[in-house]
């Protein structure tokens, strides 16, 4: 008998069956038995009816159990070519980016851990209902939100505080205080882009849990400072703009302004320098305040020092003191040229309590930095025992631009 030289041959020559088999799959889905391009046939243990058909040639059949045969793979038009930009507001990093951008990172590490801060991280994708309790139904507008396969509604996470109060609600006190946690995560925020404004980015938190005074504000504001020199930005560069919720709070109070317009007016409030005074002033009247206290607080908004201030409130508040104790404490520490009283800075998140904080670039090109403050009673808002606690967000965007300035190559940042 002539040798047998094709492995497959030899197969259905010595097995009867099987080649039965083969010429049936071979009628039913018709493809020659004896082609130019190399198939290779497995018999399975599990059944002799059972068999894989593979085609060098792009032709490529499988079976599943017994019997069963997947169907053709889709075809796509591959003349036509896809959009090779990444989506709307997000970006790709390839490798001189993705440097920088571990460059960053190292150093806010670096930083978090010379201040003692423990890293910690959440799900990129979050419960709908955290957020929307904190901030109200309105901020649906802003999320990346949908409902999954298991009728839940949740959301890509817009920022950071809400998942850490999450956390220290889940520990309880299973954990010391105080907490110093940090964390660096990407975050997902639906909404119009400006310079320095994307809707993803990634931000670096920095939070302090269980210490009710200034000096955790102190201690934050310091370390935001050390990461600025350490990548070569001064006092010349960028600034910190301070003020202090309780400062609204008490020109509210002497106006009757009700308290559940409090949040909204800070909303308002923030939007100074962003829109015209005449919108602003429209808005207030929207939120009950008359025209003698609309006037009267935006005469106290536009105060840059705490003498005047104190002029205006006098020198019992809790605002003043507050203050008047950072201001102390950045004298101590050797950092009070980087720090300016700004009347109008209350932040727009809803969660602030007391002392609030804008980095900003001295040229004003960029938007703010970073920013933070206090947020004492956050924790009740998702049915926790409030803890005092303060801490900051920072993202990537816009300090990547301050600190690269004009021309400034990837290269030479980084070998600063």
């Amino acid at each position: 008998m002539p040798a047998i030289l094709n492995s497959s041959l030899f197969i259905l020559h010595h097995h009867p069956p099987l080649s039965a088999a083969v010429l049936s799959l071979r009628h039913h889905i018709k493809i020659p038995l004896f082609s130019t391009s190399r198939t290779t046939l497995r018999a399975y243990c599990t059944s002799s009816a059972s068999l894989s058909v593979e085609s060098s040639a792009n032709q490529n059949v499988r079976t599943g159990r017994s019997g069963s045969a997947t169907s053709a793979p889709v075809e796509y038009d591959t003349a036509q070519r896809i959009d090779v930009n990444p989506p709307k507001g997000t970006r790709d990093f390839p490798p001189e980016d993705m440097r920088l951008r571990n460059w960053l990172f190292h150093n806010f590490r670096e930083v978090s851990q010379q201040f003692g801060f423990e890293e910690v991280d959440f799900p990129v994708l979050e419960s709908e209902a955290l957020y929307i309790r904190k901030a109200g139904e309105e901020i649906r507008d802003q999320l990346y939100c949908f409902e999954d396969r298991g009728n839940r509604r949740v959301a890509l996470r817009p920022e950071l505080t809400p998942s850490l109060a999450r956390l220290v609600i889940q520990k309880g006190k299973s954990v010391s205080l105080p907490l110093k946690w940090f964390a660096i995560g990407q975050c997902w925020r639906y909404e119009r882009m400006t310079r320095g404004r994307r809707r993803e980015h990634y931000q670096w938190n920095m939070d302090i849990i269980g210490v009710p005074d200034v000096t955790a504000e102190a201690e934050l504001i310091s370390s935001i400072i050390t990461f600025f020199k350490r990548i070569g930005l001064t006092a010349s560069d960028v600034g910190f703009k301070v003020s202090s919720r309780k400062v609204l709070q008490e020109v509210l109070r002497c106006y009757s302004v009700p308290e559940n317009m409090f949040g909204r007016v800070c909303i308002i409030i923030d939007k100074i320098g962003k829109i015209p005074m005449d919108d602003i002033r429209k808005d207030l009247q929207s939120a009950d305040m008359s025209e003698v206290a609309i006037e009267e607080l935006l005469q106290i908004l536009s105060l840059k020092s705490l003498a005047k201030l104190e002029e205006k409130l006098g020198a019992s508040g809790e605002a003043l003191s507050d203050l008047k104790q950072l201001f102390s404490l950045a004298e101590k520490y050797g950092y009070s040229e980087w720090l300016q009283f700004d009347a109008s800075i209350v932040r727009g998140l809803a969660y602030y309590t007391g002392i609030v904080f804008e980095g900003f670039d001295r040229e004003g090109k960029l938007r703010a930095i970073c920013g933070g403050g206090r947020y004492d009673r956050l924790l009740s808002t998702f049915g926790g025992d409030d803890l005092p606690a303060c801490g900051f967000g920072f993202g990537d965007a816009v300090i990547a631009r301050t600190a690269q300035g004009e021309g400034t190559s990837t290269s030479n940042l980084i070998s600063k």
